[in-house]
């Protein structure tokens, strides 16, 4: 597998120092009674917000380091960031506006008081072969106008770029049709996987899949199709490699029900696919590695929720201090991307039911089918919205895949958000002829 070259500009280390203003000015602020936050702008990116902890002018580095913001750019996208166009006097920058005040915007304008800025010119270096320290250390951000304690202010940073290469994989036809898997490069798209979809109308348990062995079959008759009305369940994909043995898959384990007398898919009470990976040479069984829920958000333009959670091997979520979570909302009429990026998954209690945000993570993590490895970026899938053919393409961190087989794990994710589209469609519409012609195979 060949991967397409990218870059990582992380941002991390973020802290602001202020000294206190003299007694002669009636500006003077202890730096801890003023919450302060930054917007991290790059051209053609979306703004990425922060918050910034305040230090003690007595410091000289801030006591942790926290994953700010990372983006992720190929080779166009840094060309179009490294081009000056006739309108431009100089070169694009990655700027750091800092506020203080209550984060927050009103009618598209930041309430804060912008407190300084800082920038950093994009130069042809970030696409280096080796990681690239852009900017480590203080930098004076404060106007040369401003009043009291705002003089003198200091923003500290660490600013890196790093090749984050990426494999670049699509499902060649809808995945219900059971479709090839190819990898994409350049012009040539290779197949690597193929894929087998199934229904089984008469499947009960919730966690049957799991006690199946990799050989064997659905052998329970066709169920009555009116039940399609009341529930959707059964559903089973198998990623298979080019030798034809499985290597992951995906089962519906909760089926996808109406809540009360809607006929949606709710939050409260939502779908549910195990995703699995196939056990060591020799072993005959599955291992289970995540959970996906689904449901349809609410509104008459409900957008597709899905949280992804990983479980231990024996199923079961909330192992060991707490599992890790992430939530998309996927746009239900025009698609959009699935993305799985460590450094904004968040800690769940097992004896809890709301997640807990942790404040000093560095997205350093490993998804346990390789070595652990720097946090960001791991996935990303884009989908299309209900009604339309989609082909998922799916972009995968070269870090996170040590083998083939652990690219098929992520491809069985992927196909189960884009099952999950029509898993959660409202159960007055009808479903594609895919699941029809997989149904009578």
């Amino acid at each position: 597998m060949e991967p397409r070259a990218f870059i990582r500009l992380s941002i991390e280390a973020l802290a602001l120092r202020m000294p206190v203003a003299s007694k002669a000015t009636r500006w003077g602020v202890h730096a801890s009674s003023s919450p302060c936050y930054c917007e991290i702008r790059l051209p053609n990116f979306p703004v990425h917000t922060a918050p910034i902890p305040l230090i003690s002018p007595a410091k000289s580095t801030p006591p942790f380091h926290v994953a700010a913001s990372n983006f992720y750019l190929d080779e166009p996208a840094l060309r179009k960031l490294l081009s000056i166009s006739c309108c431009q006097s100089s070169r694009q920058c990655l700027e750091i506006r800092v506020y203080t005040g209550k984060q927050g915007s009103s009618c598209g304008s930041t309430t804060g008081e912008l407190l300084g800025r800082f920038a950093l010119p994009v130069l042809m270096e970030w696409a280096g072969p080796m990681p690239y320290q852009l900017y480590n250390g203080w930098a004076c951000i404060g106007e040369p106008k401003a009043k009291g304690w705002r003089r003198g202010a200091e923003l500290h940073l660490i600013v890196k770029a790093e090749p984050d290469p990426r494999y670049i994989l699509e499902f060649d036809g809808e995945p219900e049709l059971s479709p090839q898997i190819v990898q994409i490069q350049g012009s040539i798209r290779q197949p690597i996987f193929s894929c087998k979809f199934t229904q089984d109308r008469c499947s009960r348990s919730r966690t049957g899949f799991l006690y199946f062995s990799l050989g064997s079959g659905w052998s329970c008759p066709h169920g009555d199709r009116d039940k399609e009305r009341k529930e959707r369940k059964g559903w089973l994909i198998i990623i298979h490699d080019l030798s034809g043995s499985p290597v992951a898959a995906a089962s519906i384990v909760t089926p996808f029900v109406p809540t009360g007398s809607s006929d949606r898919v709710t939050r409260s009470n939502p779908g549910a696919w195990l995703i699995l990976r196939s056990g060591p040479v020799g072993e005959d069984r599955w291992i289970p590695w995540c959970r996906l829920e689904a449901w349809r958000e609410r509104g008459s333009n409900g957008g597709l929720g899905c949280r992804f959670q990983l479980v231990g091997e024996s199923g079961t979520s909330g192992v060991g201090s707490g599992v890790l979570v992430s939530e998309t909302v996927i746009n239900a009429r025009k698609g959009g991307t699935f993305l799985l990026d460590t450094s904004k998954f968040r800690t769940e209690s097992s004896l809890s039911a709301s997640p807990v945000d942790s404040p000093r993570s560095s997205g350093d993590f490993s998804f346990s089918i390789g070595v652990p490895v720097v946090g960001g970026f791991a996935m990303s899938a884009s989908i299309q919205g209900e009604g339309k053919c989609s082909k998922p393409q799916v972009q995968l961190a070269m870090r996170h895949i040590s083998c083939i087989e652990d690219a098929a794990v992520f491809m069985a994710l992927a196909a189960a958000v884009d099952l999950s589209m029509d898993a959660c469609l409202p159960f007055s519409k009808k479903l594609g002829k895919g699941f029809t012609q997989a149904d009578s195979s």
